[in-house]
């Protein structure tokens, strides 16, 4: 079984190949949670994959929102991934330091935004580096570029959708989260949280669909079955989460990957969620149906 999208990918070889092709642009989209050093830009700072700039997912953000990191206004991210270098028509290679864990937002972000001409390197930094090649601490000078940013809602949850959706259960949601955190058995790593998961969500932990040596995505039949034991049917619409929006999309882009194009991200996760209020919270291994057919 192949992935039904692999030109969404791309090698390591592939990428040496093209480090300095005019038209492809390259982003470190590493991600540290707060707190934890060092941090995603000292550790850019100190070796990145040459020709890569840094996309800070803290600061291609709203402004003046308490949430983390949430999305943008169009003409801000069209301003702020034109300063890196990314125009109209590039290639854009983005990668992180662990292989599959904040990629998949920097990827998000641009098909969030109308770009469709953004791939992830498999294996990220982890194979890049196992295969001897370079890293280096030359931040590129790159020109600013046009950017035309074309929001797509239908790829993006809010919590008043996740909340109409507890009723109607149109959408399956499919949390990223490690499996205590999701459970309640395990504290939040974010001060102030709730502990569990939204009723009737399913979990499939981010890190379960890389090879835990060489940190490549699984084959399309591993993707397939980890979703649907976790109690996910692929062909039925889905909304992915976990602690803050970021893994959420790395099974975004496994599911992509698998031929489900157009699963949705609730942007607020569980930082938005599981904050003192009103939202139901559920505790202990997932039950029910994850949606009605």
């Amino acid at each position: 079984m192949p992935y039904t999208h692999p030109e969404a990918l791309v090698s390591s070889e592939w990428l040496a190949v093209h480090l300095d092709d005019p038209h492809v642009r390259i982003l470190d989209a590493s991600f540290t949670l707060p707190g934890v050093t060092p941090t995603a830009r000292e550790n850019y700072d100190r070796g990145h994959i040459p020709g890569a700039v840094f996309f800070d997912i803290d600061d291609i953000a709203a402004p003046g929102i308490s949430l983390p990191h949430m999305i943008p206004s169009a003409d801000l991210f069209a301003r702020k991934i034109g300063a890196l270098g990314v125009g109209d028509g590039d290639k854009v290679v983005v990668y992180d330091s662990a292989g599959l864990s904040s990629a998949g937002r920097a990827w998000w972000m641009l098909r969030l935004f109308g770009h469709r001409e953004a791939v992830l390197l498999d294996g990220g930094v982890p194979k890049w580096q196992s295969e001897g090649r370079p890293l280096t601490t030359v931040v590129p000078a790159v020109a600013r570029r046009h950017f035309t940013a074309r929001f797509d809602p239908s790829l993006v949850r809010d919590k008043m959708a996740v909340l109409a959706n507890l009723t109607s259960r149109r959408e399956q949601i499919v949390d990223a989260r490690a499996a205590g955190r999701f459970d309640g058995s395990t504290p939040e790593v974010r001060a102030g949280l709730r502990s569990g998961h939204i009723p009737g969500s399913r979990n499939l932990p981010y890190d379960r669909l890389t090879d835990p040596e060489t940190r490549q995505i699984k084959s399309a039949e591993a993707l397939l079955a980890l979703f649907r034991d976790a109690g996910v049917e692929p062909d039925r619409p889905i909304v992915t989460s976990c602690g803050s929006g970021v893994t959420a999309c790395a099974l975004a882009f496994a599911l992509y990957l698998i031929g489900h194009p157009d699963a949705a991200v609730y942007d607020g996760s569980w930082s938005e969620w599981g904050l003192p209020g009103d939202t139901p919270v559920e505790t202990g291994a997932a039950t029910g149906p994850a949606s009605k057919a």
